[in-house]
């Protein structure tokens, strides 16, 4: 009985290897989020919901919309549920002390909840679309005016989609400032400490950035995996989303991965966003995919199943089916 189980898990770890093709995650079959989200409780949202930004303890869902509210091109939404089993409430704007009358969009909240970046071309800026941050004193608390992250972040181009570290140090976002590999990139900016002031950004390496449009960058509470867009030579439509992963957060990224058919389509995909437990990635869905029978951006979540680490390298490759198979032959052998 023992040896059918072991050799049931080696069939299945050699199809989800035949799958991923070096990565150590696979994923499920996506789903909308719902009409609480990508519908308003009283007008239909069919330009665009996009770029969400799940919380920590996944309770709490920020996203930017084109609905109507105090912004010319998007606000900054949000939405909440009792716990992770249950469904989307319906959404609110954040407000008007948050959003402004110009375009708001691409929030991502910290991990302890009390700080929210989102890109916005409101004045007092530096360049068209600059990175600003709004902060809380309690999870509960009411959200101050938001502040600009300054001109060594922003630029006098596009600075937008900000991911913040789990840790607070580390901020990545996407610009067309000069200096990159192609007309957008992804680039990087550390600091200290979470008081201390931001380091000059540096674009990716070219393995990560192309020649072609590369940006929403989302980074894993591990810091191990970053999800991006592109629109890159290898996808099956206009943008889709890509992986990147590293052995620990000193190393170098690696070759980037398409996610695939299943996850990516022939249309738009865009505005990744992982959850803190690496189990649930969110994103952005254009096309006619959504509640309505026109085009339109919907928000989509996937489910991320990981790969067994067999030989405990932090790395999924055949050398775990190599440790495998000698353990079920081990144990085949005793039985």
């Amino acid at each position: 009985m023992k040896t059918t189980k072991m050799l049931a898990i080696l069939v299945l770890a050699l199809g989800l290897f035949a799958k991923v093709a070096n990565a150590d995650f696979t994923f499920g079959t996506p789903t909308n989020l719902g009409p609480t989200i990508n519908r308003g409780p009283t007008v239909n949202s069919i330009a665009e919901d996009c770029a969400p930004s799940i919380s920590s303890d996944g309770l709490t869902l920020f996203f930017g919309s084109h609905r109507p509210g105090f912004g010319r091109e998007g606000d900054l939404w949000v939405t909440t549920r009792a716990t992770i089993k249950d469904d989307w409430g319906w959404s609110s704007n954040l407000g008007s002390t948050v959003n402004s009358s110009s375009y708001d969009d691409h929030p991502d909240i910290s991990n302890d909840g009390l700080s929210l970046y989102f890109c916005s071309d409101r004045p007092g800026g530096f360049g068209n679309a600059d990175l600003w941050v709004t902060t809380r004193a309690t999870i509960d608390g009411d959200w101050d005016t938001p502040m600009n992250l300054g001109p060594t972040i922003n630029s006098s181009a596009d600075e937008t989609a900000p991911s913040i570290s789990a840790d607070g140090l580390s901020l990545f976002f996407d610009s067309a400032r000069p200096g990159g590999t192609g007309s957008w990139d992804i680039w990087m900016a550390t600091r200290p400490t979470t008081d201390g002031d931001w380091g000059a950004p540096v674009p990716l390496p070219p393995l990560v950035n192309s020649s072609s449009i590369d940006g929403e960058p989302s980074i894993s509470a591990d810091g191990r995996t970053l999800y991006f867009i592109s629109d890159r030579s290898g996808g099956y439509g206009d943008y889709d989303l890509w992986v990147t992963t590293r052995k620990t957060t000193g190393d170098d990224c690696g070759t980037p991965v398409n996610l695939g058919p299943t996850v990516n389509q022939t249309y738009e995909d865009m505005g990744p966003n992982i959850s803190a437990d690496g189990s649930t990635l969110y994103f952005t869905a254009g096309g006619p995919v959504g509640f309505l029978d026109l085009y339109e951006f919907d928000l989509w979540q996937v489910p991320v199943m990981p790969v067994a680490d067999f030989n405990k390298d932090k790395v999924v490759n055949f050398n775990d089916l190599a440790t495998f198979t000698e353990y079920w032959l081990w144990e085949a052998s005793w039985h």
